[in-house]
């Protein structure tokens, strides 16, 4: 390129700091270092380059902050084909803005397959969480001729990929670390043109089949994938790798990107510990149509085919309409006539989202940031989880200032660019896609039918009672497998002790034999709620009469309807199935799962002396001789050994016979 050094992947949709030096000075004058954290934090929420990148690395470093209320610690070792360590400092300013604390180890250039054969190397004492593989394609590709054939090509990607599949076990047996691989970056030159693609051997072609099978392997062996490769086409390979910068100090990944790539890692961490987003919220007038559907009317508003604005407007809508249908929950905030604004969806004749595709509607003339605590209330998903899209400047600036945990997406002032905005920022970052995901958007209906139940009965006996639950449980199987993951990782308010497990974890407990893997389904008249809850219990290490409910979590969308109790009245059972006679269990308080602050003792449980009382941790015992089951509203059913059953089978209204209800104990305690 001319004119100076390569210019890297803007991040366009983070808004420019106010002074960056002035906010760095102010966070570093704090007297609390979780207070100059804070502002670190709101500063890595900006749009920086690399070398403000590195600016408040230095900072965060100087702060020496390794746990804060709030942040989630995470130990990532990169191994590499190539120097990387220009990566680490963004890769920790990224992680703020997930409130994440990221340590970095770096391998020594090269050294990766001996860094993790060596049990003593540092990588082994590092002990990460998280392992991602930086990999350049050379390697995998130096043995190709361009005279090669098809099977030729495939047996060298072949023997490439099994042997980093070996590596990836390797890497998970360091304390069950989870596996990252980078998908490689084709910087090769053509050696036939255009014709490049038809040739099996040429450089392109076979980077594009090693990426290929790279991904595939990575699927089955629940591997998660850093996909650079697709950035690069997007951003164009001048972006991304710059190769003076190779052949002075193999750098595959120029500084310029640097920021980018430093998100782009974290984001994957951040979806495994559940901070993903959840429901975007959209803003109406000029965003999702253009135009003010007060002023100009049905008629006068842009949308659809004809203009070129319309056409944008009318693609935000289609993203939108795809987001929801991967699980994303949509909601409205637009300060309307909610008639006018309901009567758009329902009659212009190119409106592509319908108001049924809203969970929750804020039309109204209030003050958005209090419309969005409403929205997140109605839906019962913290606030963090929402990305509020509006192209107002000031309605933005306004939500920011008043709720910095909601993401606010700056967007372009051509609407032309509003979808790829959104898409670039990634804030609905996935690492598995299940059954529950694509029934999402028709769970969070059922929702709004089950408040509809709760605001006509006259009591909540008469609610419950009136839902007709019938829970469906028994242990962790392959068929669920991914769910089970995906839930006890994204899972934070019920979330007794918020660790987090790897899938290949998680097999592994399932082949144990003195383990205890309890899942939950609530069904009910309105329909099935799904995979809502899991159960991991496990021997202690110095009592062969107790388990330890190593972890426990429920979703948010059955808060409230005694299934906590009913999982407990089974987990009983199970336990004293194995010959136990106590269940331990720790609750690790988070900001976030306060909720569940008083499970314990409400379930009859007595809090005994923690062997290790870190973090406000506190350990709690149940004698199983004295408890007493529980009454509730739910029938019990354990899990049919025939999967493939369909599910209405065990509805409580088509097969309540079926259902076996454990005997009940009216103790007096609540439903």
């Amino acid at each position: 390129m001319q004119g100076g050094a390569p210019r890297g992947p803007m991040m366009n949709w983070l808004p420019i700091a106010r002074d960056f030096r002035e906010d760095l000075g102010v966070a570093l004058a704090q007297a609390k270092p979780t207070d100059g954290l804070e502002g670190l934090a709101s500063l890595a929420a900006c749009r920086l380059g690399f070398l403000e990148t590195i600016q408040l690395d230095r900072a965060l470093a100087r702060l020496g902050v390794k746990e804060a209320p709030g942040y989630a610690p995470v130990r990532l070792a990169i191994l590499a084909s190539s120097t990387v360590d220009h990566l680490s400092p963004a890769i920790r300013v990224a992680g703020l803005r997930r409130k994440l604390l990221i340590d970095v180890h770096s391998g020594a250039y090269g050294q990766y397959r001996q860094d993790l054969l060596d049990p003593d190397s540092a990588l082994h004492r590092f002990a990460p969480q998280a392992v991602l593989f930086s990999l350049s394609a050379r390697e995998a590709i130096a043995g190709v001729a361009p005279t090669a054939t098809a099977a030729e090509v495939d047996g060298v990607v072949g023997r490439f990929v099994s042997e980093l599949r070996s590596l990836w076990r390797k890497a998970r047996e360091i304390g069950g670390a989870a596996v990252i691989q980078q998908t490689f970056l084709d910087v090769s030159e053509p050696l036939f043109g255009g014709y490049d693609r038809m040739v099996p051997g040429a450089p392109a072609t076979v980077v594009a089949r090693l990426n290929d099978q790279v991904c595939e392997a990575a699927g089955r062996d629940g591997v998660l994938v850093l996909d650079i490769a697709r950035a690069s086409q997007r951003d164009g390979i001048d972006a991304w790798f710059d190769v003076g910068r190779w052949l002075q100090g193999k750098l595959e990944i120029a500084p310029q990107a640097a920021p980018l790539y430093g998100d782009l890692a974290p984001r994957i961490l951040g979806a495994q510990r559940g901070l993903s987003k959840k429901c975007l919220v959209l803003d109406l007038d000029n965003t999702l149509w253009g135009g003010v559907i007060g002023d100009d009317g049905l008629d006068g508003i842009v949308l659809g085919e004809g203009s070129a604005a319309g056409e944008a407007h009318l693609a935000l809508q289609h993203y939108a309409k795809q987001l929801k249908e991967r699980g994303v929950v949509l909601a409205v905030c637009s300060k309307n006539d909610a008639k006018i604004a309901e009567a758009a969806f329902r009659d212009h004749p190119e409106m592509v989202l319908r108001r049924s595709d809203f969970a929750a509607f804020q039309a109204n003339w209030d003050d958005k940031a209090q419309n969005l605590k409403a929205i997140a209330a109605r839906l019962n998903i913290g606030i963090d989880s929402l990305v509020f899209v509006d192209d107002n400047p000031i309605e933005r600036a306004r939500v920011r200032q008043s709720l910095p945990m909601v993401a606010v997406p700056e967007l372009p002032e051509d609407p032309a660019h509003y979808v790829r905005c959104l898409a670039e920022a990634g804030y609905f970052e996935a690492i598995a896609f299940t059954a529950e995901d694509r029934d999402r958007a028709q769970s969070y209906a059922a929702n709004a039918e089950r408040e509809a139940l709760l605001g006509s009965a006259e009591s909540m006996e008469d609610f419950l009672r009136g839902l007709a639950m019938t829970a469906v449980y028994g242990p962790f199987t392959a068929v669920d497998h991914a769910r089970v993951v995906q839930l006890i990782n994204k899972t934070n308010q019920f979330n007794t002790t918020t660790r987090r497990y790897a899938g290949d974890e998680i097999a592994r407990i399932m082949e144990e034999p003195d383990a205890v893997t309890l899942q939950f389904r609530l069904l009910d008249r309105v329909g099935d709620n799904g995979l809502v809850s899991t159960m991991i219990l496990r021997p202690t290490p110095d009592d062969d009469e107790a388990l330890e409910i190593e972890n426990w979590v429920m979703s948010c969308r059955v808060f409230g309807r005694e299934l906590e109790y009913e999982a407990m009245n089974i987990a009983v059972e199970a336990a004293k199935e194995r010959g136990a006679r106590t269940l331990v269990a720790d609750y690790i308080p988070t900001p976030k799962n306060d909720v569940i602050s008083r499970l314990y003792p409400t379930l009859g449980f007595t809090e005994v002396d923690s062997p290790t009382p870190a973090n406000g941790a506190t350990r709690w015992a149940l004698d199983l001789a004295d408890y007493v089951t529980r009454k509730t509203h739910i029938v019990v059913q354990e899990q049919p050994d025939d999967r493939s059953r369909d599910l209405d089978q065990i509805h409580p209204h088509s097969s309540r016979p079926v259902a076996r209800r454990l005997d009940r104990v009216d103790d007096g305690n609540p439903a």
